[in-house]
């Protein structure tokens, strides 16, 4: 498998994009440290299932990512990786003037600074062994806006930023770094949203996901966790060894606009 004897981190990834993109990892042949701020029964679990289905090690390991210790704890405790998905993410919608400060200090820290302090305690090892990619996951909202979403965009907008920096100073050293920006993806809390979307603007379900939810995403159909998965294996392969620093969009055409 080509990602044999390379050990992926997955921060925020005990559901959603982050758990697809674990999955598609580990079937490529990744050994993979799932990640999230709890430490449940479940969570162990659900490392021993992907372990058991896939034939690769899988381990779970908390850290929460508001916090800079844990972040960098979490490299040293998985014992570095070659493979660092910085997932981790919050979201909060309000007007600028009434947006809490407590949920925009929240929102900087979990979805753009933990990615700074993942990626500044992963890159040593990396350069020690002439190989490492990283893969940030920004948003649509990376490359362009949303009203209400003033803390969710700037930090996206800052990974994109973030990337670019960081593949510049790892060029020429077997690191890449590049981001993916999806657009809406099918998650289980995209799908818990929709019948109160249904409810608020008496649509069927078809109809209120065409129109509004994806009023914005030109192919009307959601991303999947798998797709962003499968990009993520492709970032990660010896085909992508000359990608670095750029922006891979998965949003059905909605940044093309």
């Amino acid at each position: 498998m080509q990602l044999s004897g390379k050990r992926a981190i997955v921060t925020g990834s005990n559901s959603g994009i982050g758990l697809g993109i674990a999955w598609e990892l580990a079937r490529a042949g990744a050994e993979v440290v799932l990640n999230s701020f709890t430490d449940s029964a479940d969570d162990h679990a659900l490392a021993a299932r992907m372990a058991e289905e896939t034939g690769v090690s899988v381990r779970y390991i908390q850290a929460d990512m508001s916090k800079p210790d844990d972040c960098r704890a979490l490299i040293a405790k998985a014992g570095g990786c070659d493979i660092l998905v910085n997932n981790a993410g919050i979201q909060h919608v309000a007007k600028l003037e009434e947006f809490p400060t407590e949920k925009w200090d929240a929102i900087i820290a979990i979805n753009l600074s933990s990615a700074f302090h993942t990626t500044a305690a992963a890159l040593p090892g990396m350069y020690a062994q002439g190989w490492g990619r990283i893969v940030n996951i920004s948003s649509a909202h990376g490359l362009t806006a949303s009203p209400y979403k003033s803390a969710y965009v700037a930090a996206k907008h800052g990974i994109v930023g973030l990337t670019k920096t960081t593949a510049l100073e790892a060029a020429g050293k077997g690191v890449t770094c590049n981001a993916i920006c999806p657009g809406y993806v099918l998650t289980p809390i995209v799908e818990n949203q929709i019948p109160d979307q249904m409810k608020t603007h008496g649509m069927d379900r078809e109809t209120v996901i065409k129109e509004v939810m994806l009023s914005r995403q030109p192919s009307k159909e959601f991303a999947t966790v798998e797709q962003m998965g499968g990009t993520a294996v492709f970032l990660c392969s010896d085909a992508a060894a000359q990608i670095t620093g750029t922006t891979i969009s998965v949003d059905g055409g909605w940044t093309a606009l």
